[in-house]
């Protein structure tokens, strides 16, 4: 059985609470970075050490922790699985060939790098930042040589657009995993996600990636220019429409369980009817993504390879993901025990004391967890289980409220990559530039996505 915050009573007041809370994000994090030890084992040693320190009684403690680990992993292991396995069959195939090329023959030279940008947008729904970032880099350094140039001017615009989506659109693990444990609606999350997202990404990294471009230069790297970018490509290619198709299906399916909600609440439709209930079953996001991956493994795979082949690629797409899924699952597990302590509470007081909006709050836990760190992932769930209880404390937080502050904690997780975040390293080494110029490009792009998506997020709260 989840133990919860009201079937207890704090053992402690509130500011010994809140200093537990504060030595055991400190702990977590002297563990990963000093330490090095491995982000899941320090969320769940860290998360028992919490339990016993705000004295939950033994009994109740393994309850807590495999009660915040087991609801979250419900459907965030579905959600990352099924993303995982879109994007492999997209990229095994040449579906992310063909999407880039069909875009920039449509967008012309001179918007080569929005073509790239777009194409990375639809890419990046499904698949995580690096893998698609290392699909689209041979293409990116191909059309950099063709039309000349800073390669700047076409990879910030790409990476870019793959950070935004990892971070604010479901199914990827940090914004499933937020949505999860601050109880937002997941299809609302993905909506605001692209509303806040898409605008985000053309001033961030699109207009700056141009603007960096022109003082820039950076030269294309010889990296990857023999390679293969992908095993599918040529005569057996995907047709753009399908892959087109492909990326847009559960969009389309969710979207439609999130407008039939909404008319539901209305009025305006019968929300108990039989086929309401069955198309709004179709549009939950597990399912139209089991859906989705239905769709692919026809269209894509079988029309292609062989039935065991296509097995193989979705299994490989699995391997990759575990790591994240399970510290996904870990997070939930911290969110869990701060929920069941009493620490939710006595944060959610001291917030209300100091008068910092939730959605400010939760942006400043996000950034701090994301600059002493480095992951993303870790940030944006370590972030929504401390703010989860101070969310549920809150009261007047509607629907919209929610799904903007999932997005500000992702702000957050984005902003001031550096040298202990990984897609730093990656993003530098790939481009072929060094610590310097790494920071005065991509860890600023980084920065403005964080800060013009909480600027959109912020106001869109306020206002509706």
């Amino acid at each position: 059985m989840f133990i919860t915050a009201d079937q207890i009573e704090p053992a402690y007041g509130s500011g010994v609470l809140l200093l537990i809370a504060l030595g055991a994000v400190a702990l977590l994090l002297l563990l990963i970075m000093r330490f090095k030890i491995h982000a899941f084992v320090a969320l769940v040693l860290v998360s028992l050490l919490t339990a016993l320190a705000t004295k939950i009684s033994y009994a109740d403690v393994v309850p807590t922790l495999l009660g915040g680990f087991g609801s979250t992993l419900a459907s965030v292991a579905l959600l990352v699985g099924f993303g995982a396995m879109i994007g492999r069959l997209l990229e095994v195939t040449g579906g992310a060939q063909v999407l880039a090329d069909t875009l920039i023959n449509r967008f012309g030279e001179k918007r080569a790098p929005l073509a790239l940008g777009v194409a990375s947008l639809l890419f990046g729904f499904p698949i995580f930042f690096d893998a698609g970032l290392v699909v689209m880099l041979p293409i990116i350094f191909s059309v950099a040589r063709r039309f000349g140039g800073s390669v700047l001017t076409y990879a910030l615009p790409a990476a870019g657009a793959f950070a935004v989506m990892h971070a604010f659109v479901p199914p990827h693990p940090g914004p499933v995993a937020a949505g999860e444990l601050l109880g937002a609606d997941l299809g609302l999350v993905l909506v605001m996600g692209l509303l806040i997202g898409l605008p985000t990404w053309y001033l961030s990294s699109y207009l700056f990636g141009l603007w960096a471009g022109r003082r820039v230069h950076i030269p294309v790297p010889e990296l990857l220019s023999g390679a293969d970018v992908e095993e599918g490509a040529g005569e057996n290619a995907p047709s753009f429409g399908l892959v087109l198709s492909v990326l847009l299906l559960p969009l389309a399916l969710i979207f439609l369980n999130t407008g039939l909600n909404t008319l539901a609440t209305q009025g305006t439709i019968d929300g108990e009817a039989t086929w309401v209930s069955v198309l709004r079953m179709v549009g939950q996001t597990p399912v139209a993504l089991l859906i989705t991956v239905l769709f692919a493994t026809v269209a894509l795979g079988w029309a292609r390879r062989s039935r065991a082949d296509v097995e193989q690629i979705l299994n490989s797409a699995l391997a990759p993901v575990c790591a994240i899924i399970l510290i996904t699952g870990a997070g939930g597990m911290f969110g869990g025990v701060l929920r069941a302590s009493g620490i939710g509470q006595a944060l959610a007081g001291s917030l209300e004391s100091t008068g910092l909006p939730v959605i400010v709050a939760a942006f400043v836990v996000a950034t701090a967890l994301r600059v002493a760190q480095g992951s993303a992932t870790v940030a944006l769930t370590t972030t929504a289980g401390l703010m989860a209880p101070t969310v549920a404390a809150t009261s007047g937080l509607g629907a919209i409220d929610l799904a903007c502050i999932v997005i500000a904690i992702a702000c957050g997780a984005t902003v001031l990559s550096h040298v202990n975040d990984s897609g730093f390293w990656l993003v530098g080494r790939f481009l072929g530039m060094d610590e310097k110029t790494t920071l005065k490009t991509w860890t600023v792009m980084e920065t403005l996505i964080g800060v013009i998506g909480f600027a959109f997020a912020a106001t869109i709260s306020a206002i509706v």
